[in-house]
């Protein structure tokens, strides 16, 4: 870790002084870039540059470009005086410009910069020279700096990675790019990211911040104005990591007339038990909703509840101002699962599935508890992905564990339980770890057991469509309200149906399926669920689309004349875009897949009219 708090200390040093050295000719607030990641910066198999000098056993140095200049002590001797008036020490300017010449200013900075952070300067007194660049002072530099070896070892590693994303921040800057821009987007992506992946996390980046542009131009000269002020804010809070003060947010769109919700910052709710959940004693029970909103018919929407911000305030001004309701799974199961649901259900009168599925890891998989160590403290898992870890992670840490008789040393276990945590992996054996398997992990999600298995469905695939689904007992304990209001039965309009989490959710309830239109892309998410309705004996009709941008105004009339109407509306459109495991395109309803959100109110306001008019 030492090394690696160099790497962060150089880093930062070198971003300070491309904030205050470089001059600011950017002219924008750096604000207007805010990834929201958790990246590190990863520096690593690069190779480093060739020196200008080399040294020879006699102490003098020797040129190896094959250039030579009549005025270089001169240009060589500004630089020195340059940099020492800089603060750093005059021993290791001289070395610095020996191995890698007087021709680009920038290169010795950050060489500089970097035996500051490594402490490669000796502390003792530095002998001045008349020529701080003459052989002379090149033998004393050397041997000053001979006692040095482990740190210039660690120096090097350094500086290989170091010039290679120099020219990658050069390339983007003379793309057009903005240097501070350019060098989150290195941070972000780390080195091995190619040049095509950073200029996509750029543009998308200005894509989520483009409603700055909307600002009055007074406003934008007075940004240009203070642009050094805007730049060391965007050092201390995105380069140093400080917190933020708490400010007032922009929405996306500019055609809301209403300055006084302008602003508004959404707060996700600690705990996260919406308006209540059986397992607590806090309720609530009413509720003032739009009069647009009201049904039937009845909504529900959701999504990640981790979104990037502004994200939820969006799409509850789109679905009627209907505040939205935070739910964290894990008061159902054993499993986390943050989610927002945005509905004009009922919500008195709720009441759970029966029985009440185990909410530890231990109650859902008894065979765990035997092999559980006494060191390994969770007891509930994590958010369930698409995907699992590899072969590689389960047996690195058996190896691990087999090292020790007894227990390993605590800095040993702080590293399996990051990763058993970060990968959801339980103990099946004697030092042995493993992810869940996909029948597990449908228990946990209150899907019957084989729900996704056979049918042509692979393990992956079953993974991810497991990953992307709903959890089944939230989602009927909010859905049961609509058991007393259609004892007969409910017609359901399913968008982004995914592997039928509310159908199996209403079927659980006891509340019969007369017709479903299910509307899903996926080939193998429509047959999970044709499997599931044909095994379950369903009674109702089941009609199957694969695009809800098919679904226009003639569909649904067809579909609702001939059916009677929709009673209810699900969907979830994907989260792609706003996870925060996407490092790359995660950029709000601006994104490809999760501006679909905006067909699940195109479609939903379609209903609603319909309904209204016949």
């Amino acid at each position: 870790m030492q090394g690696y708090d160099y790497i962060r200390e150089l880093f930062d040093l070198t971003q300070y002084y491309l904030l205050n050295y470089k001059g600011d000719d950017s002219g924008v607030e750096s604000d207007n870039f805010d990834w929201n990641t958790e990246d590190e910066l990863e520096i690593e198999n690069f190779h480093s540059s060739s020196s200008c000098l080399t040294n020879v056993p006699n102490g003098e140095a020797t040129t190896v470009s094959g250039e030579a200049s009549s005025s270089a002590g001169s240009s060589c001797s500004k630089l020195c005086d340059h940099f020492v008036g800089m603060g750093f020490p005059l021993q290791m300017v001289c070395k610095v410009i020996q191995e890698h010449g007087d021709e680009n200013e920038d290169k010795l900075l950050e060489e500089l910069l970097t035996y500051s952070v490594l402490k490669c300067a000796p502390k003792s007194q530095v002998k001045v020279e008349p020529n701080p660049c003459s052989s002379d002072c090149a033998a004393s530099s050397w041997d000053d700096l001979s006692d040095t070896d482990d740190a210039s070892s660690d120096y090097e590693e350094i500086t290989k990675s170091v010039s290679v994303n120099d020219g990658k921040l050069l390339s983007l800057v003379k793309m057009g790019y903005k240097e501070e821009e350019s060098l989150i987007a290195i941070e972000r992506l780390g080195p091995k990211s190619s040049l095509e992946e950073l200029v996509d996390f750029i543009s998308a980046a200005q894509v989520v911040k483009a409603e700055d542009v909307l600002l009055p131009s007074e406003d934008q000269s007075r940004y240009v104005d203070n642009a050094k002020l805007k730049k060391q804010r965007y050092y201390k809070y995105e380069v140093l990591g400080r917190k933020k003060p708490r400010i007032r947010e922009k929405k996306i769109l500019n055609n809301e007339d209403d300055d006084d919700d302008d602003d508004e910052v959404l707060h996700l709710p600690n705990p996260m038990i919406g308006f209540g959940v059986p397992t607590k004693s806090i309720f609530i029970t009413h509720r003032k909703l739009p009069k647009e909103a009201t049904g039937p018919p009845y909504f529900y929407y959701e999504n990640v509840a981790l979104a990037p911000k502004g994200v939820w305030q969006t799409m509850s001004r789109f679905l009627y101002d209907v505040e939205p309701e935070f739910v964290d799974s894990k008061y159902f199961c054993a499993a986390a699962r943050k989610r927002g649901y945005i509905h004009n259900l009922p919500i008195e009168n709720r009441f759970p599935l029966l029985p009440l599925p185990p909410r530890t890891i231990k109650e859902s998989f008894p065979l765990t508890r035997k092999w559980w160590p006494s060191w390994d403290p969770r007891t509930q898992l994590n958010c369930l992905r698409t995907s699992i870890s590899s072969v590689k992670i389960t047996d690195s840490i058996r190896k691990n564990m087999e090292d020790y008789d007894g227990e390993p040393p605590q800095h040993v276990q702080k590293e399996i339980l990051y990763q058993c945590r970060s990968f959801n992996l339980v103990w099946v054996g004697r030092n042995k770890v493993a992810p869940l398997e996909p029948d597990e992990v449908e228990t946990l999600l209150g899907f019957p057991r084989n729900h996704t298995r056979g049918g042509g469905i692979s393990r992956t695939d079953r993974y991810k469509s497991l990953g992307n689904s709903f959890q089944v007992d939230t989602v009927a304990y909010h859905l049961s309200v609509l058991k007393k209001i259609y004892p007969n039965g409910i017609n359901l309009l399913s968008l982004f149906s995914g592997i039928g989490g509310a159908e199996v959710a209403l079927h659980r309830l006891g509340i019969p399926l007369k017709t479903v239109v299910s509307v899903e892309k996926s080939e193998v998410n429509r047959n999970v669920v044709r499997s599931w309705w044909e095994q379950t004996n369903q009674k109702g009709n089941l009609i199957d689309m694969n695009d809800v941008q098919d679904v226009g105004v003639e569909c649904l009339e067809q579909m609702m004349n001939t059916y009677g109407g929709f009673d209810l509306i699900v969907g979830g459109s994907p989260c792609n875009n706003l996870a925060g495991s996407n490092r790359v395109s995660r950029n709000g309803l601006e994104g490809k897949e999760s501006s679909l959100f905006f067909d699940y109110f195109r479609i939903l306001d379609l209903v609603k009219n319909i309904t209204t008019n016949n």
